[in-house]
Protein backbone atom coordinates (compact mmCIF):
# COMPACT_ATOMS: atom_id res chain seq x y z
CA UNK A 1 0.00 0.00 0.00
CA UNK A 2 1.44 3.47 -0.46
CA UNK A 3 2.32 5.86 2.21
CA UNK A 4 0.14 8.03 1.49
CA UNK A 5 -3.02 5.92 1.71
CA UNK A 6 -1.48 4.72 5.35
CA UNK A 7 -1.08 8.41 6.23
CA UNK A 8 -4.84 9.13 5.83
CA UNK A 9 -5.80 5.89 6.99
CA UNK A 10 -3.76 6.87 10.47
CA UNK A 11 -5.17 10.32 10.13
CA UNK A 12 -8.41 9.05 9.67
CA UNK A 13 -8.00 6.85 12.60
CA UNK A 14 -6.33 9.37 15.28
CA UNK A 15 -9.12 12.22 13.85
CA UNK A 16 -11.95 9.23 14.95
CA UNK A 17 -10.38 8.52 18.29
CA UNK A 18 -10.11 12.49 18.82
CA UNK A 19 -13.89 13.05 18.30
CA UNK A 20 -15.53 9.56 18.73
CA UNK A 21 -18.80 8.90 17.71
CA UNK A 22 -20.72 8.15 21.20
CA UNK A 23 -22.22 4.92 19.93
CA UNK A 24 -19.44 3.18 18.13
CA UNK A 25 -15.81 2.15 19.02
CA UNK A 26 -13.49 1.40 15.96
CA UNK A 27 -10.09 -0.47 16.59
CA UNK A 28 -7.45 -1.43 14.00
CA UNK A 29 -6.17 -5.11 13.36
CA UNK A 30 -2.69 -5.52 15.65
CA UNK A 31 -0.49 -3.15 13.86
CA UNK A 32 -2.62 -3.30 10.70
CA UNK A 33 -4.07 -0.09 9.85
CA UNK A 34 -5.74 -1.93 6.61
CA UNK A 35 -8.79 -3.50 8.57
CA UNK A 36 -10.39 -1.39 11.15
CA UNK A 37 -13.03 -3.54 13.06
CA UNK A 38 -16.09 -1.27 14.66
CA UNK A 39 -18.07 -2.05 17.45
CA UNK A 40 -21.79 -0.06 17.20
CA UNK A 41 -24.28 -0.13 19.36
CA UNK A 42 -28.07 -0.65 18.02
CA UNK A 43 -29.89 2.58 18.17
CA UNK A 44 -32.27 3.86 20.88
CA UNK A 45 -36.15 3.14 19.56
CA UNK A 46 -34.96 0.60 16.79
CA UNK A 47 -35.28 -2.88 17.03
CA UNK A 48 -31.65 -3.40 17.36
CA UNK A 49 -31.74 -1.66 20.71
CA UNK A 50 -29.36 -3.71 23.06
CA UNK A 51 -27.21 -5.08 20.34
CA UNK A 52 -23.46 -4.71 19.69
CA UNK A 53 -22.73 -4.96 15.96
CA UNK A 54 -19.47 -5.92 14.54
CA UNK A 55 -18.61 -4.63 11.16
CA UNK A 56 -14.93 -5.09 9.57
CA UNK A 57 -13.63 -2.08 7.35
CA UNK A 58 -10.76 -2.84 4.73
CA UNK A 59 -8.89 -0.51 3.00
CA UNK A 60 -7.78 -1.43 -0.28
CA UNK A 61 -4.37 -0.14 -2.44
CA UNK A 62 -6.94 2.59 -3.99
CA UNK A 63 -7.83 3.95 -1.08
CA UNK A 64 -9.22 7.38 -1.01
CA UNK A 65 -9.75 6.72 -4.76
CA UNK A 66 -11.57 3.98 -3.83
CA UNK A 67 -14.24 3.48 -1.33
CA UNK A 68 -13.04 0.95 1.59
CA UNK A 69 -15.36 -2.08 2.17
CA UNK A 70 -17.85 -1.97 4.59
CA UNK A 71 -18.81 -5.34 5.83
CA UNK A 72 -21.41 -6.74 9.14
CA UNK A 73 -20.05 -9.46 10.30
CA UNK A 74 -22.81 -9.48 13.06
CA UNK A 75 -26.07 -10.93 11.36
CA UNK A 76 -28.58 -8.40 10.98
CA UNK A 77 -32.04 -8.77 10.00
CA UNK A 78 -32.10 -5.25 7.86
CA UNK A 79 -33.05 -4.81 4.14
CA UNK A 80 -30.03 -2.89 3.06
CA UNK A 81 -27.39 -5.21 4.86
CA UNK A 82 -27.83 -9.09 3.37
CA UNK A 83 -26.48 -12.61 5.12
CA UNK A 84 -23.41 -11.76 4.18
CA UNK A 85 -22.89 -8.97 5.88
CA UNK A 86 -22.61 -6.37 2.32
CA UNK A 87 -24.12 -3.37 2.87
CA UNK A 88 -26.04 -1.17 0.42
CA UNK A 89 -25.70 2.39 1.35
CA UNK A 90 -25.41 5.50 -1.38
CA UNK A 91 -22.08 7.07 0.27
CA UNK A 92 -20.26 3.50 -0.49
CA UNK A 93 -21.19 3.09 -3.90
CA UNK A 94 -18.71 3.79 -6.67
CA UNK A 95 -20.62 6.64 -8.55
CA UNK A 96 -20.85 8.50 -5.18
CA UNK A 97 -17.61 8.00 -3.54
CA UNK A 98 -15.69 10.95 -3.03
CA UNK A 99 -11.90 10.76 -1.83
CA UNK A 100 -12.45 13.71 -0.10
CA UNK A 101 -15.16 11.71 1.95
CA UNK A 102 -14.45 11.46 6.00
CA UNK A 103 -14.94 7.61 7.07
CA UNK A 104 -16.37 9.31 10.23
CA UNK A 105 -19.35 9.97 7.79
CA UNK A 106 -19.78 6.95 6.71
CA UNK A 107 -19.92 5.48 9.80
CA UNK A 108 -22.91 8.03 10.62
CA UNK A 109 -24.56 6.84 7.98
CA UNK A 110 -24.43 3.58 8.67
CA UNK A 111 -26.00 3.92 12.14
CA UNK A 112 -28.42 6.61 10.80
CA UNK A 113 -29.31 3.07 8.14
CA UNK A 114 -29.93 1.45 11.15
CA UNK A 115 -32.41 3.96 12.65
CA UNK A 116 -34.02 4.43 9.18
CA UNK A 117 -33.42 1.74 6.74
CA UNK A 118 -34.05 2.52 3.11
CA UNK A 119 -36.58 -0.12 1.73
CA UNK A 120 -36.40 1.92 -1.66
CA UNK A 121 -32.86 0.93 -2.13
CA UNK A 122 -32.90 -2.62 -0.77
CA UNK A 123 -30.07 -5.33 -0.62
CA UNK A 124 -32.66 -7.91 0.95
CA UNK A 125 -36.16 -7.19 -1.28
CA UNK A 126 -38.12 -9.50 0.50
CA UNK A 127 -37.13 -7.95 4.15
CA UNK A 128 -38.01 -4.55 2.60
CA UNK A 129 -41.33 -5.69 1.30
CA UNK A 130 -41.88 -6.55 4.79
CA UNK A 131 -40.57 -3.20 6.25
CA UNK A 132 -43.14 -1.34 3.85
CA UNK A 133 -46.06 -3.79 4.67
CA UNK A 134 -45.82 -5.06 8.03
CA UNK A 135 -43.45 -3.00 10.09
CA UNK A 136 -44.65 -4.64 13.60
CA UNK A 137 -43.44 -8.23 12.06
CA UNK A 138 -40.28 -6.35 10.45
CA UNK A 139 -39.37 -5.13 14.19
CA UNK A 140 -40.37 -8.48 15.69
CA UNK A 141 -37.43 -10.33 12.88
CA UNK A 142 -35.14 -7.81 13.41
CA UNK A 143 -35.03 -7.50 17.35
CA UNK A 144 -35.05 -11.87 17.53
CA UNK A 145 -31.47 -11.11 15.23
CA UNK A 146 -30.39 -8.73 17.51
CA UNK A 147 -31.36 -10.63 20.43
CA UNK A 148 -29.63 -14.20 18.83
CA UNK A 149 -26.65 -12.81 17.30
CA UNK A 150 -25.67 -9.29 18.83
CA UNK A 151 -25.67 -9.88 22.80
Amino acid sequence: MAATSLRRIQKELTDFQKNPLPHVIVQSKDEDLTEWHLFMDGPRDTPYKGGRFTIIVKFGDQYPFKAPTFRFKTRIYHPNIDSDGNICIGLLKTENWKPATKISSVIQALYDLLQTPNPDDPLVTSIAELYRSDRKEYDKNAADYTAKYAK
